[in-house]
């Protein structure tokens, strides 16, 4: 259980859970800038530079890994890793939504949708409506960032600024979402910072509002020991009090480890949808971005990412 989270709490950009957001932006923008990118968002380090969280905002210094190298050729390779990972899972959720429009679907939702980009960067059909849900706060500095840079969304953007633990389906319908019509779903970054149940009911939303011919993928959370959570903590904070990161955002203590989390294809399969799933490092693999370590990987600690089709 995490120990930094309440049934109320809320955050801007800049903290808590929001700040994670910052985080796989910064890893965006540092993938699109390799010659190999597997991805390109020409609009992450514009939401990074001025989010104001300090530690993520380093990332984008192209000199950053090679310090850490130089420091600690073991934690250059966590980093590289982590930064491997992000690609890879944007790749595949990519992928996801350009077969998913390849099929008819027209209408998308993003499901705590932080600084996701798709709405800007994607290459969408006419007639095609996002829909981001997220933080009133995060909605807001993502839209107002990108508006001051010029710009625009690829297709019909609607921002739905809620917390999903409230009544976001009234919400996602007052703003024009029609549950008639197919839909292509995405909860990415998302089901680690819900406990069980609220992952449940989720789904049981998600489903109820889905006609048949929908879609959905999610990443999955993975399961970490409390000794690696802890050796993993320490090493984050060496690494910011090391490199005068100010206090490093402790994501651990934002997640939910809850050994009665149901795993998500076997859900989505006994609830009317077909699924499936792919494993992440093995997709890392696939992708040759696969990063060898002095510690074999734990599969358990690593997401799977899940797809499936509406029956």
């Amino acid at each position: 259980m995490s120990s930094l989270r309440t049934h109320d709490d809320t955050w801007d950009i800049a903290t808590s859970v929001g700040a994670t957001a910052v985080m796989v932006a910064a890893a965006r923008a540092g993938e699109t800038a390799r010659d190999d990118a597997l991805i390109k968002d020409p609009y992450a380090k514009i939401l990074v530079a001025g989010a104001g969280t300090g530690v993520w905002e380093s990332l984008l210094d192209t000199e950053f890994a090679s310090k850490i190298e130089d420091a600690d050729p073991e934690a250059a390779a966590i980093f590289e890793h982590m930064g491997n990972y992000q690609a890879v899972r944007t790749h595949f959720f990519d992928d996801y939504f350009a077969k998913a429009v390849d099929a008819g679907i027209r209408q998308i939702v993003i499901l705590a949708s932080g600084l996701d980009s798709r709405a800007y960067r994607l290459d969408w059909p006419a007639g095609t409506t996002v829909y981001e849900i997220d933080q009133p706060k995060v909605l807001e500095y993502k839209a107002a960032t990108l508006a001051e840079h010029g710009v625009q969304a690829a297709a019909e953007r609607r921002e739905v600024p809620v917390d999903l633990r409230f009544d976001w389906p009234k919400a996602l319908r007052d703003a024009g979402f029609d549950d008639s019509k197919p839909t292509a779903w995405l909860a990415e970054g998302l089901l680690m910072y819900l406990p069980a149940d609220a992952q449940d009911r989720l789904f049981e939303l998600v489903t109820e509002l889905s006609a048949p011919g929908s879609r959905i993928a999610a990443e999955t959370a993975g399961v970490s020991s409390s000794e690696r959570r802890e050796e993993m903590r320490e090493r984050f904070q060496k690494f910011a009090d090391q490199f005068n990161l100010g206090s490093a955002l402790d994501i651990q203590e934002l997640i939910y480890e809850d050994p009665d989390r149901a795993d998500v294809a076997d859900w989505l399969n006994a609830h009317g949808w077909q699924a499936q799933g792919q494993h992440s490092l093995d997709e890392m693999s696939r992708l040759d971005r696969l990063v060898e370590m002095t510690e074999e990987h734990d599969r358990n600690a690593f997401s799977t990412f899940v797809t499936a089709e509406k029956r």
